[in-house]
């Protein structure tokens, strides 16, 4: 089977929301890093109200949700291809999946530091 291009400004525009959706679906529903983050996510949300934190914290909490979630699913990504590429243990691909986990690892880190920073004050 061939792929066509879809040159329709709004049917292409569908198709890939759909594409987007189905991977968040199966990120979702296969992936354990990512299911404690979907948690997390509810959790901080829920938090957000509880505490009634103001817009830039809730701009600020929002944007570091979106980054660790973003990075996590292009880690997975990288992942997902290295084995396909390579099945069986290789030390240069280990050093690629080590390279795309440290990414995730940074915006972790940021995402911790933001939440320390809007939610410490609230239970000092």
């Amino acid at each position: 089977m061939e792929f066509q291009k879809d040159n329709g400004f709004f049917t292409g525009r569908f198709k890939s929301i759909n594409y987007a959706f189905n991977g968040v679906v199966k990120l979702i529903t296969t992936e354990h890093s990512i299911m404690v983050q979907c948690f997390l996510t509810i959790l901080l949300t829920l938090t957000g109200f509880y505490f009634n934190i103001n817009q830039t914290e809730w701009l600020f909490q929002t944007l570091a949700i979106g980054l660790v979630l973003s990075i996590e699913g292009l880690n997975t990504a990288i992942e997902k291809v290295a084995d396909f590429i390579h099945p069986d243990h290789n030390e240069r691909i280990g050093f690629i999946k080590d390279i795309a986990a440290g990414a995730v690892f940074f915006a972790a880190i940021t995402a911790i530091a933001i939440g320390c920073i809007i939610y410490l004050p609230k239970f000092i």
